[in-house]
């Protein structure tokens, strides 16, 4: 969904620039609940205040909700013909490969990052490798990759401003 998300308010609609995606896509991630809802919330209350929060998260949620309900029930009737599991499994390719094209596409505007590119490359590597290949729980990768890169940051901005 983030893939969609960005494409269609950077891209399509220029509303967002890449960066300000990158920013409110960050604080999503910290906030509580689904990253693309705190985002359309964020988008929502940016343009129309209160009003626009509330229609861009029942936007987001209630047609999807009609729509996960359908395919559920028609799960259950279908989930055994192999064409169908099939498909679902090229679904699944079809969503990783969203998500590594939108990762490339909003790497661009990790250039301007005081943190710099190589940075960026280790800790997504070190997160992938701990969570994928080390099987990590998540809460563990946090403080390991998390706290480090934080401190990371805050060191490279402090002498990003000490140079201005």
């Amino acid at each position: 969904m983030l893939a969609i998300a960005q494409r269609h308010l950077c891209d399509e609609k220029r509303w967002l620039t890449r960066a300000e995606f990158l920013e409110m896509l960050s604080l999503g991630q910290l906030l509580p609940g689904p990253n693309v809802c705190n985002l359309a919330l964020m988008v929502g209350d940016k343009f129309y205040g209160w009003r626009g929060a509330a229609a861009a998260l029942g936007g987001m949620v209630l047609v999807p909700l009609v729509l996960v309900l359908a395919l559920t029930a028609l799960y259950a009737n279908f989930s055994s013909v192999p064409v169908v599991a099939g498909a679902l499994r090229g679904m699944g390719a079809v969503a990783a490969g969203m998500i590594v094209g939108t990762a490339l596409r909003l790497g661009a505007g990790l250039r301007a990052s005081p943190i710099g590119v190589p940075a960026w490359v280790f800790l997504g590597a070190a997160t992938f490798v701990l969570i994928a290949w080390l099987r990590l729980p998540l809460v563990i990768v946090l403080f390991a990759v998390g706290i480090p890169a934080c401190a990371y940051a805050r060191r490279r901005i402090g002498q990003a401003k000490a140079e201005r």
